[in-house]
C-alpha cells in the first residue's frame, strides 16, 4: 500500500475522540468508584463485575471488529459505536439493579470492541501504511491525558451530582467523540487516491498468521506485560504502603504513572525514524523490567517508588504504539485488522483478570509474591520480544 506521509488534522481529531471515549467510559468507573458505592449501596466487588464483563466481551469481539476494519468498515465503527457506548454509560447512571448494571456494561463492552485503540489503530494502519506509527503515536500522546481529565472531573461531578448522576455527564463526553471521529474519517478517506486503495485481502490471511510462531510470541509476550501492569496498577497504593511510603507519597507516586506514559510517547515521537521498532520495543519492555526491580528495592529506599512509576509508565505507554506497528512489520498489513484483533485478545483478557489475579497473589503470599510474579512476567515479556526481534527472519516463513 502506498504511504501517506501524514494524516494531518484528521489524526488529531481522532486523538481527541479517543481521549473523550477513554475518559467518559474507561476511566469514569475508577474516577467515581467511591461515589458509586455510596450511591448504589453495592460493594466495590459487585460494581467491578461490570467493567470485567465489558473487558471479556471486548476480548471476544475484537477479532470480529478487526475483520470489519479489513472490509473497510473501520470508519463506520469509529463514528457510530461511541454513540452506543454513550447510551450504555448514561444507562449506568439510571441503573437500579445489579442485573441492569451488568447488562449495560455488556452493551459498553460491545461498543468498546469497535471504538477504542484497536479499531482506531487498525483504521490508521490501513489508511496510512508505513506512516501509521507517527499517527498512532500522536493519538496515544493526546489520549494519555484521558485519566488526567477524568479523575478531577469525577471528583467534582461526584461531589455535586453523586456517582450515578455524574455518569450521565460522562456519557456526554463520549457522545462528543462522534462528530470528531466523523470529520476525521471523512478527511482520511478523501486523501486516499484511487491508486492508494487497499487491495482486498486474500482468503486465509488470519489462518496463515495463526500458524506462525511470531503471532503467538507477540500475543503471549504482551499478555505477560499487561497482566504485570494490571496487577501493579490495581494494587499500587497497597504495594507502595508496603514499601514504607506514607499515603500522600503513595498517591503522588501513583499519579506520576500517567504523565510518564505521555513522556515516553513524546520521546518516541521526537525520535521519529531514528529509532527502529526493535530498539523502541526492547527499551519499552526493558523499562518495565527495571520498574519491577526498583519496586522491590523500594523496601530499603521508599522514594524509589517514583523511579518505578516513571519506568513503568514510560515503558507501558510505548507498548500501545509499538504493538500494532510490530504486528504490521512482522506479520504484514494484509488482513491487519483481523490479525491485530486476534492478537489483542490475550492482553485484553490479561487486563480483565489482573485484579483477581493480584488479589489471589496477595492472599497467598502477600506483597512479596506480587513483586516476584510481576517481575517474572516482565522478564518473560522482554525475553519473548527479544526472541522475536533478534531472530525475526526465522519466523517470517
Amino acid at each position: 500500500m502506498a504511504v501517506i506521509e501524514s494524516g494531518g488534522m484528521a489524526v488529531w481529531l481522532l486523538a481527541v475522540g479517543q481521549t473523550l471515549i477513554y475518559a467518559g467510559c474507561y476511566y469514569s468507573f475508577p474516577a467515581l468508584l467511591p461515589d458509586l458505592v455510596a450511591a448504589t449501596g453495592w460493594t466495590k466487588g459487585e460494581l467491578a463485575l461490570g467493567p470485567t464483563l465489558a473487558f471479556l466481551i471486548m476480548a471476544a469481539l475484537t477479532p470480529f471488529t478487526g475483520r470489519l476494519v479489513d472490509r473497510g468498515l473501520g470508519g463506520e465503527m469509529l463514528i457510530w459505536l461511541p454513540g452506543l457506548c454513550a447510551l450504555g454509560v448514561a444507562g449506568l447512571g439510571l441503573a437500579g439493579s445489579l442485573a441492569g448494571w451488568l447488562a449495560l456494561w455488556a452493551l459498553i463492552g460491545v461498543a468498546q470492541a469497535g471504538s477504542l485503540y484497536e479499531t482506531c489503530f487498525a483504521f490508521l494502519t490501513r489508511r496510512l501504511g508505513d506512516g501509521a506509527r507517527a499517527a498512532i503515536t500522536s493519538v496515544t500522546l493526546v489520549a494519555g491525558f484521558a485519566g488526567t481529565l477524568a479523575f478531577p472531573l469525577g471528583h467534582w461531578l461526584g461531589s455535586a451530582l453523586g456517582g450515578q448522576g455524574a455518569l450521565i455527564v460522562f456519557a456526554g463526553l463520549v457522545l462528543l467523540a462522534m462528530p470528531l471521529n466523523a470529520l476525521a474519517v471523512r478527511q482520511l478517506r478523501q486523501r486516499e487516491r484511487a491508486d492508494q486503495a487497499v487491495p482486498p485481502n486474500p482468503p486465509g490471511v488470519l489462518q496463515a498468521a495463526l500458524r506462525k510462531p511470531a503471532f503467538w510470541i507477540i500475543a503471549v509476550g504482551f499478555l505477560a506485560v499487561y497482566l504485570n501492569h494490571g496487577i501493579l496498577i490495581t494494587y499500587a497504593l497497597i504495594l507502595f504502603a508496603d514499601r514504607g511510603a506514607a499515603p500522600g507519597l503513595a498517591a503522588l507516586a501513583a499519579a506520576c504513572i500517567g504523565p510518564a506514559q505521555v513522556a515516553g510517547r513524546l520521546v518516541l515521537l521526537a525520535a521519529g525514524a531514528r529509532v527502529t521498532t526493535t530498539q523502541a520495543t526492547m527499551a519499552s519492555l526493558g523499562g518495565i523490567v527495571v520498574a519491577g526491580v526498583l519496586l522491590w528495592l523500594a523496601g530499603a529506599a521508599p522514594l524509589l517508588i517514583f523511579g518505578f512509576a516513571v519506568a513503568q509508565g514510560a515503558g507501558l505507554g510505548l507498548t500501545s504504539i509499538l504493538r500494532p506497528v510490530l504486528i504490521a512489520e512482522t506479520l504484514g498489513r494484509q488482513g491487519f485488522g483481523a490479525i491485530s484483533g486476534a492478537a489483542a485478545v490475550a492482553p485484553i483478557l490479561a487486563s480483565a483478570a489482573a485484579p483477581s489475579v493480584g488479589a489471589g497473589l496477595l492472599a497467598l503470599g502477600g506483597p512479596g509474591l506480587v513483586y516476584a510474579v510481576c517481575l517474572a512476567l516482565a522478564v518473560t515479556g522482554l525475553a519473548l520480544m527479544a526472541l522475536l526481534l533478534l531472530r525475526r527472519e526465522r519466523f517470517d516463513g
